[in-house]
């Protein structure tokens, strides 16, 4: 044991600030080396000293990695790499560590031999002191307190786990299931873990310390010197597998990692949660008092290793300790390799010295990174044994087993075991003399290694971690303005992160997380939004009625987002407005969309049924013309006359004339302003009066433009006379093209019978089947016929043209047609009557009349007319006679003026008062073409029924849209006509 210098014990609970003295006491020398527990822990110390000294003075030395400079002065380094070098000062960090089973004959080493020119400190528990005082004689032990209290917390669960708080599992399955939960609850977290990478821990503890996440789930690898803000910790288990056996924590084991809560002077706390039991009472005391019974023996292995043979250097490193309190520990992993490697003959033949020994020695001592097996590790170091043998490590070998890790993408699984691949060729790249061109494969090493660390990192953020979350969370906390933007598309990013949609004055989050992650993403998104709900109520209040528009189920649309709905008013012609607003931007912002949402649909009621509003304003409609007007105003300007017949037959002519100058038109049918007819205010008046009624779901006003629509059964009639339509048959007809059609009906017999003529077919739209099944719904019997179609004579040639112009103009295709058709009709009746003549003659037979016909036909060949066929079917069309139903199907007869229901009254002539009032009623047509009103009087046109009797007879009527036309007498046509008016 060698003592040089003085000796100090730095030995006390964490967060004493031992670390931070040994980098005081080791800048204060010329020259010092640290050895640290963890390659993490090295590499801050080593950002930290090169942040005082500068990076061209300071050394970073780990299994793994390797910085030196030509200058150097200062060695950080992990407790196995450190160099033996005399150094002004040297001080190994967790000393307690020399009880580890696994690594602790290496600090047990350090402690016996390492020693500073200057000055030596051991930093770690003060369990070590009894250990320390009885190895190193003449050392001098510093008691140092903790700067903050640590008090038990109990048991909490996850939900309830405080911010900066600390998770700790014993295995990658309980960390990331832990993780896993606390994104969900949390947000999102840290994991950390001796498996990754330090790039990767580094990544991971940054985010934490950040404050881009509150919480940290990691083994018990955060109690090695992190030094890092947590105040609470929490073990999820009490329990480890510690690669042997699953064991219990030792006390002061479980004090090491619950002391990592509270940082300097700050008080920390720790517990358990999950499944973990609540901690004896005893057990918590000693935590909370850092008393925990002394180390009293330490792991050992003997250093003083003999090469001459396999087995020799098998056997001194199997020699056992000398001092009582030594002990040796469990086979390490290069002692178990070395003898594997040593019973593999084609290993054995090929060792055959000294040195050959010490190779394998150097070989065997590569950490299993991968841990896949023991045979595996042991494959892979026979390969690298021999290639050392015959010289180097061949380059394409190394390459090729380099690319195929060097992959980024995969799960989080994939990415840490290509990482511990890699960190085994890291391992070896880093050795003196055992690769051809050692810069570059240490760099490319330690290029593929941060590669697949910063995957690894993304992947493990990517899944435990909600960003959007985490750092609106984090700029609440620093009491930040958070920036929001809306995009076209409605997208809302607040400080870049995609957080929902601003649907109008409403936010919808995104809901791809938990719904605590929901409720915290939507009141700082609504923090952030308060500035852009006020700059777009202002942009809504100035925005033109263009931009705003309803829907038919009493929505308020601004373009096309929802910004509130109608709601019953005081009366149908003023609903209220309820507008959508988030309860977050303020009463002040809804009330300006109210208001802005009532002026509009009040400008568009008044536009859309002016009429009707200025007849409720006319203050000169008194008696039962205002109480009429009322009846209207409340049907939103649609009645259908017989539920008002009684108040229709009271009003007299005065009354009448003051309510049609309000445009109002006393139909047959219906009563009702044709103005309100339009689309636009059939469209409101459905939502206006759905929303009086209070229906749940409105009716849905019919594509514009249609004289006829389906009528369904299931659809009450109310909402027909409400779109303008009235049902009939299985049909509804539109109620000012009804009217007009009564107009034609009522100059018909509706006793005698009648056809449709082309204008009621015109007025329709519909086929004379169609109109057929209308007239039945109105209240009309139709009788369906069929007779032979009669073709009207072919027009006569055309007048003899002007001087200068051609006298051969053609014939319009509808003539041509016209011409051929009755041509060749006339040419059949011609060789009938020819047939007819031959037969009558009788005294000829079968065959002579076979001749006389042939004979017939030969003669019309010879004028140049086209042979008849031997029979020509004739053409039939169909026709209906429509009367007057004696069973009304709930419809009132359209009757001529003049006519009583059961037959003309005895007073029928222009002094009629009831005529003249049911004329009025019936047509407030206006006249045709800038002439004279269809009916002067009340009297219908042209002779009306004999008195006292039945209307005459009148055979059924056919109409043609063509004119006639005068014949040419020289034509066949006109033999063809002369013949029909023999007959």
């Amino acid at each position: 044991m060698h003592d040089r210098g003085r000796v100090t014990a730095v030995l006390g609970p964490t967060n004493t600030g031992k670390t931070h003295y040994a980098i005081e006491r080791m800048l204060a020398h010329r020259t010092g080396v640290i050895g640290l527990p963890l390659r993490l822990l090295a590499r801050e110390v080593y950002d930290r000293i090169v942040k005082a000294r500068g990076p061209s003075v300071v050394a970073l030395v780990t299994g793994e990695e390797r910085i030196v400079p030509d200058r150097v002065q200062y060695w950080v380094a992990t407790t196995e790499a450190m160099p033996e070098i005399g150094a002004d000062f040297v001080a190994i960090d967790e000393i307690q560590l020399c009880a580890d089973p696994e690594r602790g004959h290496v600090f047990t080493d350090r402690l016996l031999h390492m020693r500073g020119l200057h000055e030596t400190l051991f930093l770690g528990s003060d369990t070590m002191r009894p250990a320390i005082a009885a190895l190193v004689p003449g050392v001098q032990v510093q008691r140092r307190e903790r700067f903050s209290t640590l008090s038990w917390a109990g048991s909490k669960k996850l939900s309830r786990m405080p911010a900066r708080s600390a998770i700790v599992g014993f295995s990658v399955d309980d960390v990331y299931a832990i993780a896993e939960l606390i994104r969900r609850q949390k947000g999102g977290c840290a994991v950390v873990m001796g498996a990754l990478s330090p790039r990767t821990r580094n990544a991971q503890v940054a985010m934490y310390q950040a404050g881009e996440v509150d919480y940290l789930v990691a083994t018990d690898a955060i109690g090695m010197g992190l030094n890092l803000d947590i105040r609470h910790v929490a073990f999820s288990a009490t329990h480890k597998f510690d690669g042997r056996r699953v064991r219990p924590l030792f006390p002061h084991e479980l004090g090491q990692i619950a002391g990592r809560a509270g940082r300097h002077t700050e008080p920390g706390t720790f517990g358990v949660t999950g499944e973990a039991r609540a901690l004896e009472d005893g057990l918590v005391e000693a935590i909370e008092n850092h008393r925990f019974q002394p180390i009293s023996r330490l792991m050992w292995r003997n250093t003083a290793l003999e090469f001459g043979t396999p087995d020799r250097l098998v056997e001194s490193l199997e020699t056992a300790p000398a001092h009582e309190i030594l002990a040796r520990g469990r086979e390490a992993d290069d002692l178990h390799a070395l003898k594997s490697l040593r019973d593999m003959p084609e290993i054995r033949d090929r060792v055959r010295g000294g040195r050959d020994v010490r190779l394998l020695w150097e070989v065997c001592r590569v950490p299993d990174f991968r841990g896949i097996s023991p045979a595996e590790h042991t494959g892979l170091l026979a390969s690298i044994f021999g290639f050392l043998q015959e010289g180097t490590i061949p380059s394409d070998w190394l390459a090729r087993a380099i690319a195929r890790i060097d992959r980024t993408h995969g799960d989080i699984d994939a990415l840490s075991k290509r990482l511990a691949y890699i960190r085994t060729w890291t391992y070896v790249a880093q050795r003196t003399g055992w690769v051809e061109d050692e810069s570059h494969w240490r760099g490319e090493t330690r290029a593929v290694e941060d590669r697949l660390s910063d995957a690894l990192h993304a992947a493990l953020t990517q899944r435990f971690v909600d960003r959007r979350t985490s750092v609106l969370l984090r700029r609440l906390k620093q009491k930040e303005s958070l920036v929001a933007e809306v995009n076209d598309k409605g997208e809302v990013t607040v400080e870049g992160e995609f957080a929902g949609r601003l649907e109008g004055f409403r936010f919808r989050p995104d809901q791809t997380g938990s719904a605590d992650e929901a409720r915290t993403l939507n009141r700082a998104s609504h923090e952030a939004l308060k500035p852009e709900f006020h700059l777009r109520a202002d942009r809504f209040y100035n925005a033109p009625d263009t931009e705003l528009d309803f829907t038919e189920q009493g929505g308020l649309m601004w373009g096309g987002s929802a910004v509130g709905k109608l709601v019953k008013g005081p009366d149908a012609l003023h609903p209220g407005v309820q507008v959508f607003v988030d309860e977050e931007a303020g009463e002040e912002i809804a009330e300006k969309v109210r208001r802005r949402l009532q002026h509009f649909i009040d400008r568009k009621v008044a536009a859309a049924f002016e009429p009707l509003i200025a007849m409720q304003k006319d203050e000169t409609l008194t008696g039962l013309a205002r109480g009429f007007a009322f009846r209207l105003i409340e049907a939103l300007g649609v009645l259908p006359r017989e539920g008002v017949a009684a108040e229709v037959k009271e009003l007299d002519q005065e009354s009448r004339g003051a309510l049609r100058k309000h445009g109002v038109r006393f139909g047959q049918f219906t009563i009702f302003m044709p103005a309100l007819l339009k689309p636009a205010p059939t469209r409101l008046r459905l939502v206006l009066w759905s929303l009086a009624e209070g229906l749940d779901e409105f009716p849905e006003s019919p594509p514009p433009g249609l004289v006829t629509i389906p009528h369904i059964a299931e659809v009450p009639d109310g909402y027909y006379t409400l779109s303008g339509y009235r049902p009939a048959g299985e049909r509804a007809i539109r109620i000012d093209m009804l009217e007009r059609l009564a107009d034609l009906l009522r100059a018909q017999d509706t006793r005698g019978g009648f056809e449709a003529n082309p204008d009621m077919l015109s007025i329709t739209g519909m086929t004379l089947e169609q109109f057929a099944g209308l007239m039945q719904g109105l209240g009309y019997a139709a009788e369906k016929g069929e007779r032979e179609k009669v073709k009207t004579a072919e027009a006569p040639a055309p007048e003899p043209a002007p001087e200068g112009e051609p006298s051969d103009a053609p014939l319009t295709e509808e003539e041509s047609v016209l011409a051929a058709e009755t041509r060749a009709r006339w040419e059949a009746e011609q060789a009938e009557k020819r047939r007819a003549e031959a037969e009558a003659a009788g005294e000829a037979g079968g065959a002579a009349s076979a001749d006389a016909t042939g004979d017939a036909a030969g003669e019309a060949d010879s004028a140049d007319q086209a042979p008849a066929e031997a029979e020509a079917e004739p053409e039939i069309e169909v026709f209906y006679t429509f009367r007057w139903s004696p069973r009304p199907r709930g419809n009132r007869r359209p009757q001529a003026e003049g006519q009583g229901r059961r037959g003309p009254r005895k007073d029928a002539g222009p002094q009629q008062p009831r005529g003249e009032r049911r004329a009025a009623d019936a047509g407030d047509k206006p006249a045709r073409d800038g002439g004279k009103p269809e009916r002067d009087g009340g009297k219908p046109r042209g002779k009306g029924p004999r008195k006292g009797g039945k209307p005459p007879k009148q055979a059924p009527k056919t109409f043609s849209s063509r004119p006639e036309k005068k014949m040419d007498p020289d034509s066949p046509f006109a033999v063809l006509a002369a013949l029909k008016d023999k007959k």
